[in-house]
């Protein structure tokens, strides 16, 4: 390892990135920001590590160091969030997270000072926004998406309430995360000192992220701050109040976050209204319409909207053609179903109804890896990684998450895998099921 040079570090850190289904394709402008969030000795060291959690006694053998000196510099790992740790049986664990939603995000989820923000805001700015490369493989190489929205509760008339599911709920959400941690958001800090401000002015105080994510991120470096479930209802408040879309980890169990998005800065929504009609993010099951009869054609809906997915649109007369007002058009090919529409119309012209085909939602992020991986092509690196799930209780939730697919992505799974086992889990299933 000593005969690495600086270049080579760097490659070797981006290609391990790149071996699990969200990566971040290579460029010049990559490397210039693993450079700034990494010291050569982090990155040649990460470079090594597997991508699913690991034991301080692994880390070390793949060193070929001391528990000691490990121990020492993944607890530095953990303070820059390059690591997240956690528990399990008594045992502290550490995992690398993806890089969205995951260390481009908690490199700016808190004013620092051992690194330059406003350089690394330009770096972000030029690979997301500029090249786009990133963006594009994050929210479209696979039909499973890596986020979802939230519908905003407080518009739902009661029999829409009555009916909503309890994930579809970021109260829900809200209720049953053991930590909740509140950091800064990402999107618009990153966009302020990029120089492209948030046009809205909404507040930077609410990204929110749970369980494990949020205590890790709160005990190393105080990237997020431990909040009550009463102060975190109340961000959602006051991101209702400023037009903000919750956008949450798509899964159906314990997601590690929301996020309270603007149309401006956040990466998915600027997807979203970039690559229309493709939609980065999975939607809600509602779907706004309009009353006709009760639009005022203030126009606010359109206004509003963070995709611009309404557009003011004039009407004619059956005789003489004669202009008359604009009234609203809602395009429901890209429409998110988020319910910033309704919530700011002044007459309550607009109603969520359900979408007529109901949008699937992974179980936990198991599933939805595997998804991902199956889509992608990598579900041979999910599984021998590093022998990174070569164990009995990693391996059954993968195998258990495959045997709830449908019979098409079984047969890609196992293809991809290429095991007899799961041959045999796969074939038993089908004779169950006669």
């Amino acid at each position: 390892m000593g005969h690495l040079t600086t270049r080579d570090a760097y490659k070797n850190l981006e290609e391990r990135i790149n071996w699990f289904t969200q990566g971040a394709p290579p460029s010049d402008t990559l490397y210039k920001i693993l450079q700034v969030l990494y010291t050569e000795k982090e990155a040649k060291w990460v470079a090594l590590l597997p991508v699913r959690p690991f034991t301080l006694k692994k880390a070390a053998k793949i060193w070929g160091t001391t528990e000691a000196k490990a121990e020492k510099l993944l607890d530095r790992l953990c303070e820059k969030a390059l690591l997240v740790d956690s528990e399990y049986k008594g045992q502290r664990q550490f995992v690398m997270p993806p890089p969205m939603a995951g260390f481009i995000e908690f490199a700016l989820m808190r004013t620092r000072g051992d690194i330059d923000q406003k350089y690394l805001s330009e770096l972000y700015w030029q690979y997301m926004n500029v090249e786009e490369d990133f963006v594009k493989d994050l929210f479209f190489a696979t039909q499973t998406r890596l986020g979802r929205v939230f519908v905003q509760e407080p518009v739902l008339t009661n029999d829409k309430t009555n009916h909503i599911l309890d994930y579809e709920r970021a109260t829900h959400i809200v209720e049953e995360a053991s930590y909740i941690g509140l950091g800064t958001c990402y999107c618009r800090h990153k966009a302020y000192h990029a120089g492209h401000p948030c046009e809205i002015d909404a507040p930077w105080d609410v990204c929110l992220t749970f369980d494990n994510v949020a205590r890790s991120l709160s005990e190393h470096g105080e990237y997020a701050r431990l909040i009550s479930k009463e102060e975190a209802k109340e961000v959602l408040e006051r991101s209702y109040e400023s037009n903000l879309v919750q956008i949450g980890e798509n899964v159906r169990e314990h997601p590690a976050f929301i996020c309270n998005c603007c149309g401006c800065c956040c990466e998915a929504l600027q997807a979203a209204r970039k690559f229309s009609p493709m939609q980065p993010v999975a939607t809600t099951n509602y779907i706004p319409e309009i009353a006709a009869e009760n639009c005022v054609s203030c126009g606010k809906c359109a206004k509003v909207c963070p995709i611009l997915a309404i557009t003011m649109e004039e009407e004619k007369k059956s005789s003489g053609g004669r202009k008359v007002r604009k009234h609203p058009k809602i395009d429901t090919e890209i429409c998110l179903g988020c319910g910033v529409c309704a919530r700011n119309c002044p007459t309550k012209a607009i109603e969520l109804k359900h979408r007529p085909v109901q949008v699937i939602t992974p179980v936990n992020s198991t599933h939805r890896f595997v998804l991902q991986a199956i889509e992608k092509g990598t579900l041979q690196n999910l599984i021998f990684d590093n022998q990174a799930f070569a164990n009995h209780r990693a391996m059954a939730a993968v195998f258990g998450a495959i045997l709830k697919l449908p019979p098409l992505k079984q047969a890609l799974a196992s293809r991809q895998f290429k095991s007899v086992y799961l041959d045999r889990l796969l074939s038993m299933q089908k004779k169950n099921q006669k």
